[in-house]
């Protein structure tokens, strides 16, 4: 039998809604703690249908200064912000408008960028002059929010492609490949270093994918989501039943 651990707190509860209230009111928690602490707070934004009905529950909790948030992005397609398959068009839809969120708290990613190489480096840049660093100079978000694929990925960091490995970037492009965009995407070092990492998985399907990330040995290039294993803040996993095989 495959030794498994789950690094961090394990959440589960019987129903995808569930997972959605459970993650809103964690993120709302962790933000008004920062608030509290520093006067300000971030959070990094994935997509997925799970994190956006997380998101339309945090928007309607007036617990949250929306004005002393900054709003960023842990992955995003190069498509327009219009765009269906765009992360921040659903962050936008789900919890920017309903919330009153200001303009300038809004950092979207633009991987649609001609150069996203350069669109890159820029959000880096905007990441380091925003985001406070900790005691190793990363810049750490105060809470980040994560998804595991069925593949084993997380963020935009995919089973096969090279090892992401800088010593000090924060923000990769990541090109296409077959059917898939090309991207941009927070690295690993930006994962490990977050405050908090609230993970969402709904569905049977998410099953073994979660059993590779919680195994205590396994490939990390095989599977990119036991990055998190690495995190140094607190990891909240909060999943439902079917996903967690209970």
């Amino acid at each position: 039998m495959t030794t498994k651990v789950v690094p961090g707190q394990l959440v589960a509860v019987p129903t995808a809604a569930e997972v959605a209230r459970e993650a809103a009111a964690r993120i709302a928690r962790c933000l008004q703690g920062a608030v509290r602490k520093n006067g300000h707070a971030s959070v990094a934004l994935s997509g997925g249908n799970t994190p956006r009905d997380a998101y339309a529950l945090l928007a309607r909790d007036p617990a949250v200064d929306w004005t002393k948030v900054d709003v960023f992005w842990v992955d995003e397609r190069a498509v327009p912000a219009s765009d269906d398959r765009s992360n921040y068009r659903w962050a936008k839809a789900a919890l920017l408008e309903a919330a009153h969120v200001p303009a300038d708290r809004v950092h979207r990613m633009t991987a649609d960028a001609a150069d996203r190489a350069a669109a890159a480096k820029d959000y880096e840049r905007l990441i380091r002059e925003r985001v406070e660093v900790d005691a190793d100079g990363v810049p750490a978000f105060d809470v980040m929010v994560l998804g595991v694929g069925e593949d084993g990925h997380t963020a935009s960091l995919f089973p096969g492609d090279p090892p992401v490995v800088p010593a000090e970037g924060l923000v990769i492009a990541v090109p296409a490949k077959g059917p898939r965009e090309a991207r941009l995407s927070v690295t690993p070092l930006v994962i490990e270093h977050a405050r908090w990492l609230i993970v969402l998985a709904v569905g049977a399907a998410k099953r073994d994918a979660l059993e590779r990330v919680w195994a205590a040995q396994g490939d990390i290039r095989q599977t990119p989501a036991r990055v998190i294993r690495g995190g140094r803040g607190g990891v909240i996993w909060v999943i439902d039943q079917a996903a967690g095989g209970l």
